[in-house]
C-alpha cells in the first residue's frame, strides 16, 4: 500500500508531534479537531496539520489513521471511526498506538474490521520524536509490514509479528517499569515528607542511590500534567497482568496514585508551561495535599 496522507486523532502531546515530523518529510498529514480542546487545536496548528471537518473526511482522505490519544478515549474514537467508514465506505489502515491492553486491542480491532476497515495494533515507546531514533513505533497484525515506509520519512517503525495484542503487550510490560517506578518514587516520597525523615532520606539516597535520585529529580516533575491520563493506561497494564494470571494489585496501586496527583493542582499544568518545579517542591505540595 502506497501512503501519501496520515490521518492523527489527537494531536496533543505526543501526536502532534507525529504529525509534525511526517508532515516535514513530505507526506500530507490531515486530522479533525472537532470537539477537541483549544490547547491541542494549537498544538495542531504549531505542527501545521491540515484540520478536516468530521471523520468522514478523515477517513476518504486518509491512506492511514493513527489513534494516539488517552487510553480510555480508544475504544469511543474507533466507534466513531467504524461510523465514518462505513458511512463512507471506505476501508484505510487504523492504527492504534494508545497504551491499552491486549484484550482492548483486539476489541478496537474487531470494530474497526467489522466496519470495513483494517486494523494494526500498535505502541510507542519513548518521547515524542523530535529526535530521529529516541522513539520506537512497534506494531502488530497482518498488515503491520506495511508501515515500515515510515521509515522513509522520520519515524522507526518495528513490526513484531502478525498477531494483533503484540505491540500492545510489549508497550505494558515495558510501562510497568517506567510509569511504575515512577508512580512507587512519587508515593515513597511523599510518604518520607509526611513521616518527618524526608532530608535524612535524601542524604542515604545521594549516598547509596544517586543514580535512582537523579532519576526521580529529572523525571518526577514532568509528571504531574501526564498524571491523569496515566490512571487509565496503569489500569490497563493491571488488566493485562490479570489475563496470565499475575496480580493486578501493584499496578491498581499505580493508577491510585496518579489519581491521587491528578487531584492536586500540579496536574492542571501544561507540559510546555514554564516554571517547572523541583522535585522537592512537588513533593511538599503533594504532601500538603495529602493533609487535607
Amino acid at each position: 500500500m502506497q501512503i501519501e496522507a496520515i490521518g492523527i486523532v489527537s494531536p496533543g502531546d505526543m501526536g502532534h508531534v507525529v504529525g509534525q515530523v511526517l508532515r516535514e518529510d513530505g507526506l500530507r498529514v490531515i486530522t479533525c479537531l472537532a470537539e477537541r480542546s483549544d490547547r491541542t487545536k494549537a498544538l495542531a496548528k504549531q505542527a501545521g496539520l491540515e484540520d478536516l471537518p468530521s471523520y468522514a473526511d478523515l477517513v476518504v482522505n486518509a491512506d492511514a489513521i493513527f489513534s494516539i490519544l488517552v487510553p480510555a478515549e480508544a475504544p469511543a474514537l474507533a466507534e466513531q471511526i467504524a461510523q465514518a467508514i462505513r458511512k463512507t465506505r471506505s476501508s484505510p489502515l487504523y492504527v492504534d498506538f494508545n497504551a491499552i491492553s491486549p484484550a482492548t486491542a483486539r476489541s478496537v480491532g474487531k470494530v474497526i474490521e467489522e466496519a470495513g476497515g483494517r486494523f494494526v495494533d500498535g505502541s510507542i515507546i519513548g518521547p515524542p520524536p523530535r529526535t530521529v531514533g529516541a522513539t520506537r513505533f512497534y506494531v502488530s497484525g497482518r498488515d503491520a509490514g506495511e508501515l515500515e515506509v515510515l521509515n522513509d520519512y522520520g519515524l522507526h517503525v518495528i513490526p513484531i509479528g502478525q498477531r494483533v495484542g503484540d505491540a500492545s503487550a510489549l508497550k505494558m510490560c515495558y510501562a510497568a517499569l517506567t510509569k511504575g517506578l515512577t508512580a512507587l518514587s512519587t508515593e515513597l516520597m511523599v510518604a518520607a515528607q509526611a513521616l518527618g525523615v524526608a532530608e535524612a532520606l535524601d542524604a542515604e539516597f545521594r549516598q547509596s542511590q544517586s543514580a535512582m535520585l537523579a532519576r526521580m529529580e529529572r523525571g518526577l516533575p514532568t509528571m504531574p500534567p501526564k498524571s491523569r491520563r496515566w490512571v487509565g493506561e496503569m489500569e490497563e497494564i493491571a488488566d493485562t497482568f490479570a489475563s496470565v494470571g499475575l496480580t493486578p494489585n501493584i499496578l491498581r496501586g499505580a493508577a491510585d496514585i496518579y489519581r491521587f496527583v491528578g487531584d492536586t493542582p500540579l496536574a492542571d499544568r501544561n507540559p510546555e508551561d514554564p516554571g517547572q518545579p523541583t522535585l522537592a517542591e512537588m513533593i511538599t505540595q503533594l504532601a500538603a495535599h495529602l493533609k487535607q
